[in-house]
């Protein structure tokens, strides 16, 4: 299983839970990208997550999922 696929699986388990308490997608997908951001400053510097939020911006393809630069 890709890694993609592991996290799209609890993404959507996510948004079910959400859904069943009242609590909007928007909301969900807030709270995931700044988890992912919580991450990135584990092991990056604040001017290399801009970078890649930037590419990921600038790249943005409404038939393919967004899949980050790096690894």
């Amino acid at each position: 299983m890709s890694a993609h696929l592991l996290v799209s699986g609890h993404v959507e388990a996510a948004l079910a839970e959400a859904a069943g308490k009242g609590i909007a997608e928007d909301v969900v997908a807030r709270c995931l990208f700044s988890e992912a951001i919580r991450l990135f400053k584990r092991h990056r510097t604040n001017d290399d997550i801009a970078s890649e939020l930037t590419a990921a911006a600038d790249n943005l393809d409404e038939d393919n999922p967004l899949i980050f630069i790096r690894p």
